[in-house]
């Protein structure tokens, strides 16, 4: 049966970079998972005096990251990509909110491209060119990917800069999503979800009286019979549903539980130890594997934010 959306995380990717996406064989569609820049760790700074100024070779920056820079020009370019995908997907964000995402975004970026090449991730000159040239043939030749880094606010010398810290990214990405196991102890179970804490009782003494909770539940929902599928920790939007579930043993049913949704009354049909992740369990796990290595690299690295 179909699993009931309202409580599964689905694994949605949110914008990744065009440069990201079109250049790196990414195995599956991750979440940045980045947290955004008015809620960076204290180890972080925020700035709010003006941007620097460009002297000679130096550019304004927008962001600073154990000293290596973003500069203004790579935050507008990657801005007006993400403006530009916000009104395409019909979703809007506020001005301020728009720049805080890609700022955060941008962050994150480099906090993967700096611990990738700290573990070895190398890219020599030629391999940098295949990928551009592969880039380039993708979006209809050399001069086209010419207007787009002009459209984009890039000369040569800072896109190349940028291809190579998103192949970087995505390779250090990659290893952390890696490193998360396929398998995982899962339960199978369904629901009852009724509106009020009343409707829970009845359906808890229509139990207890015999009701059979599966003849039950498909009055309640017809189409999936309140099947929840198999799932892992971590997987369903409500913890405590969650936590219920991985408390029962087959057969077993819960009390009430009030959720965002309403109140929650589970019965565990099956539960094993190391079952297969489904893809999208799979994601989801990995996305949070790789939003906990950022949280834990805002906390160990210098970010100076220069607010815009």
């Amino acid at each position: 049966m179909a699993a009931l959306p309202s409580l599964k995380r689905l694994a949605v990717a949110p914008l990744i970079a065009f440069l990201l996406v079109i250049t790196t064989g990414c195995k599956a569609p991750l979440p940045a998972g980045s947290p955004t820049a008015s809620t960076s760790p204290s180890s972080s700074t925020q700035t709010t005096a003006p941007l620097p100024t460009a002297t000679g070779t130096q550019e304004p920056l927008a962001a600073r990251v154990n000293g290596e820079g973003i500069t203004l020009a790579e935050f507008n370019a990657d801005l007006a990509r993400f403006q530009e995908a916000q009104k395409s997907q019909g979703t809007s964000l506020t001005a301020e909110d728009q720049k805080k995402q890609v700022l955060s975004d941008l962050v994150d970026r480099v906090l993967l491209a700096q611990a990738a090449v700290k573990n070895g991730f190398t890219l020599d000159d030629a391999a940098l060119q295949a990928r551009a040239d592969s880039l380039a043939a993708q979006i209809g030749g050399a001069q086209a990917l010419k207007a787009w880094e002009t459209a984009h606010g890039y000369d040569d010398a800072s896109f190349q800069l940028a291809l190579r810290r998103e192949a970087a990214a995505a390779w250090e990405r990659d290893q952390i999503v890696a490193e998360v196991p396929t398998t995982a102890e899962q339960v199978h179970a369904r629901q009852i979800l009724v509106n009020t804490a009343d409707e829970a009782q009845n359906v808890l003494d229509k139990i207890k009286s015999g009701v059979d909770f599966a003849t039950l539940a498909l009055r309640y929902d017809p189409v999936t019979g309140g099947d929840l599928g198999w799932f892992p920790r971590g997987y369903l939007t409500e913890p405590d549903v969650e936590a219920a579930a991985f408390n029962l043993q087959p057969g077993e049913t819960s009390q009430a539980i009030q959720g965002k949704l309403g109140y929650h009354v589970i019965e565990v049909i099956a539960r094993d130890a190391n079952r297969p992740l489904s893809p999208d369990a799979l994601r989801t796990l990995q996305g949070q594997a790789l939003q906990k290595w950022i949280q834990d690299a805002r906390s160990n690295n210098q970010i100076e934010l220069f607010t815009p």
